[in-house]
């Protein structure tokens, strides 16, 4: 038998049996198993057949070329760099869509989310009519400060934080909304101003929201491909990075596509194995 108790915020079942025994769940039926796994192997294929077709007896070689070293040191800086811009700017945008009222907030929030659904090359094309030699506010910088950015490295970092940023305004926002916003009232109405609560209160509060968001940008600009070549071009030791360079070396060397995708493979597993005591839970 069971019995429901009801005290308390949450109810608790309990059954009878081993104390610290564990409940068998039961098992799956037959029309949802199959196309589970089904599904299952139509995820894990594509990966299963990288590793088996990979060159692994020329793979240092390949992982030594001149080229994959431009494009994976490249890639990393840029990544790193995009990350960093997305913290200096997303982490005070995810502050106030969490902790201000204002008019149009779920207008902002959803402009701030739309990279995510937008496709990469639309918003390559965007950033070009807004920042290229004669878009929008480009025309501007390249008169007032001779600063060009499509075609340069800097334009690469532009791009991968365009489509990385709302990962981590999503990631920190969300953090915010969950931390107890008493501890800031708190410091403020002891003295502290806004900025210095916000400082010396909130940031440790949500900084394992900010590592997760973090990883998760740094993750998708090294993953860029759509955003970068659109705006960026796709030239060797300038703006080449892994993605770009697997796509050209698909055409003229496959071997060295399966390996950079390899490393691409291994920094992706690494991300999740990061991420998985926050938002993957053991059974």
């Amino acid at each position: 038998m069971s019995r429901l108790d009801t005290s308390g915020a949450a109810a608790e079942t309990l059954v009878d049996g081993p104390r610290h025994g564990r409940v068998r769940r039961p098992g799956a039926p037959l029309p949802l198993l199959l196309p589970a796994l089904a599904g299952l192997v139509f995820l894990l294929l594509p990966l299963v057949a990288l590793l088996v077709r990979a060159p692994w007896r020329t793979l240092p070689d390949q992982l030594t070329s001149v080229e994959v070293w431009q494009a994976l040191q490249l890639s990393l800086v840029s990544a790193t760099a995009a990350t960093a811009v997305s913290l200096v700017l997303g982490v005070p945008l995810a502050w106030l869509l969490a902790r201000t009222d204002f008019p149009g907030r779920g207008v902002v929030r959803a402009l701030v989310t739309l990279p995510l659904v937008l496709p990469p090359v639309v918003g390559g094309v965007a950033l070009l009519l807004a920042l290229g030699r004669n878009g929008v506010v480009g025309r501007w910088l390249d008169t007032w400060f001779g600063v060009t950015l499509p075609f340069t490295t800097a334009g690469v970092v532009v791009a991968e934080a365009f489509v990385a940023m709302p990962f981590l305004v999503i990631s920190v926002e969300g953090t915010l909304r969950a931390a107890d916003p008493r501890y800031e009232e708190a410091a403020t109405t002891l003295g502290a101003s806004r900025f210095t609560a916000f400082r010396r209160v909130t940031l440790p509060l949500v900084a394992p929201g900010i590592a997760a968001g973090a990883v998760l940008a740094w993750a998708r600009a090294l993953g860029e491909f759509g955003a970068t070549i659109t705006f960026a071009g796709n030239f060797p030791g300038r703006t080449q990075t892994m993605p770009l360079a697997v796509y050209l070396a698909l055409q003229n060397d496959p071997a060295a596509a399966i390996a950079l995708s390899l490393v691409l493979l291994a920094v992706s597993i690494a991300v999740l194995a990061g991420l998985r005591g926050r938002w993957m839970t053991a059974s």
